[in-house]
């Protein structure tokens, strides 16, 4: 009766890993009991969600070719565009979210354009902003730009709005710190980095109030969703966006944490009760969204 915080399957967005180049879903090592999922199948496991009660999810490629510039990030029969249409064909109700960044397309793993060691911001918004059309018009119910680029949201925006998407929103990964938690996504997404890091447009750790300008920064440009990543190290910031912000923010509860969780789990040094209490807490913090790999599992404690 007196409970201030629930938690529901309306807040739950599921991650999915699409890869061209398997037949058979594949274990992902760093992440226990999470997969790779082939092209062919990505009905089959949507629906396997659905049946739990998850009905969002967000949408990560592996493609079969990479290049300097991600081409097939923006290819019109690119592994995320090819997803999207399986998906909605099959259930149009589905809320199906993708990841617009160039990472996982590049051959040296950046999520921009480079050019003599230096990650080029300018250069890079109209590949974006072509990727975001081409999640649209495969039937992208939102997407997600997540590479830290000044100016993405504008830009995003403006594209889909000259395409006739203007109804599409925004979810965009306003701070996004550059942290250690990413780690096993990197070995889910074959996104690794060949050079440097991130640090030139992923964000400060140590800083707060930054984070603060870079979401004002997206919302002036026309964001729908703001986000913090990673979610559980930086409750803080959830909770000051949401003291400052009145938009929808959606917090990523990223693969290092899952894998900590998982590893403590598996080993008998916590109960999977934990993953609950650490869900409640970033939703507690503030977020009305939480991307998790720990979907599955909530959604059984959540019957």
């Amino acid at each position: 009766m007196f409970r201030e915080t629930s938690l529901s399957f309306e807040n739950l967005i599921t991650p999915i890993f699409v890869d061209e180049k398997i037949k058979e879903k594949k274990p992902i090592e760093s992440m226990p009991d999470y997969y790779r999922i082939p092209l062919e199948t990505v009905e089959k496991e949507v629906e396997e969600c659905i049946e739990k009660g998850l009905k969002s999810f967000i949408l990560f490629g592996i493609p079969s070719y990479k290049d300097e510039m991600g081409s097939s990030a923006f290819d019109r029969d690119g592994v995320i565009q090819k997803a999207v249409r399986r998906i909605k064909s099959e259930f149009p109700d589905a809320v199906v979210i993708t990841d617009v960044c160039l990472c996982e397309y590049t051959i040296h793993g950046h999520c921009g354009v480079v050019r003599d060691g230096e990650i080029l911001n300018d250069e890079t918004l109209p590949l974006i902003s072509k990727t975001a059309v081409s999640h649209a018009e495969s039937g992208a119910d939102i997407v997600a730009p997540s590479g830290m680029m000044d100016g993405m949201v504008k830009a995003i925006r403006e594209a889909l709005d000259n395409a006739g998407f203007d109804s599409v929103p925004i979810m965009s990964y306003s701070a996004k710190y550059a942290s250690n938690f990413y780690s096993p996504f990197r070995d889910a997404a074959e996104s690794g980095f060949k050079f440097g890091d991130r640090k030139s447009y992923q964000m400060d750790i140590h800083n707060a109030r930054e984070a603060m300008r870079e979401i004002e920064l997206d919302v002036r440009e026309g964001a729908d969703i703001i986000m913090v990543k990673p979610a559980l190290p930086y409750l803080d910031i959830i909770r000051m966006a949401r003291d400052r912000f009145d938009l929808p923010i959606a917090a990523y509860n990223v693969s290092g944490e899952y894998s900590m969780v998982k590893a403590a789990i598996m080993r008998g040094w916590l109960s999977k009760e934990v993953i609950y209490e650490i869900l409640v807490s970033i939703k507690r913090a503030g977020a009305d969204l939480i991307i998790t790999y720990h979907s599955k599992e909530i959604a059984d404690m959540l019957q």
